[in-house]
C-alpha cells in the first residue's frame, strides 16, 4: 500500500527537512511555493504606511509518496526537523495513493516507486 505526505513547512525549515529525509533514504519528492494560513489566520505588521495584515503566508509544501512500511519513520522526521514550537510551523497531511505509474517503463505499483539508495533497498540489506 502506497501513501501519500503533503507536508506544508515554515520557508526556513525547508532544507533541514529535505536533508533530514535524504538522511533516512527518502529521495524522491516534489516542493512547491504556496501560500495560506492556519489557526494563526495570517500575521500583522508593521510597515512606514502603518499596520497591516497578510493573511496568505507563504509556506512550501513538500510531497512524497512511498510505501506505507516507511510513513512513520518519514512523518517523525519531518516533525522533528520542521519542529520550531511556534505557530506556523505547519501540518502534514497523509492519503492513500491507488496506483503509481512510472511513464518511462510503465512500471506500476510500489515497484514503480523505488530509487537505488532509497529507504527500501536500505532496509533489505
Amino acid at each position: 500500500m502506497l501513501k501519500k505526505i503533503e507536508a506544508i513547512i515554515r520557508e526556513d525549515k525547508v532544507n533541514d527537512v529535505i536533508d533530514a529525509l535524504k538522511e533516512i533514504g527518502i529521495v524522491g519528492m516534489n516542493t512547491f511555493e504556496v501560500r495560506g494560513h492556519g489557526r494563526q489566520g495570517g500575521v500583522q505588521l508593521v510597515g512606514r504606511a502603518g499596520t497591516y495584515q497578510v493573511n496568505m503566508l507563504p509556506k512550501i509544501q513538500i510531497n512524497i509518496v512511498l510505501n506505507t512500511r516507511n510513513l512513520d519513520a518519514a512523518l517523525e522526521t519531518i516533525l522533528k526537523s520542521a519542529y520550531t514550537g511556534e505557530t506556523g510551523d505547519g501540518i502534514i497531511f497523509v492519503t492513500p495513493v491507488e496506483d503509481v505509474i512510472r511513464v518511462r517503463t510503465r512500471e506500476r505499483g510500489p515497484g514503480a516507486m523505488m530509487y537505488p539508495g532509497d529507504i527500501d533497498e536500505r532496509r533489505n540489506k
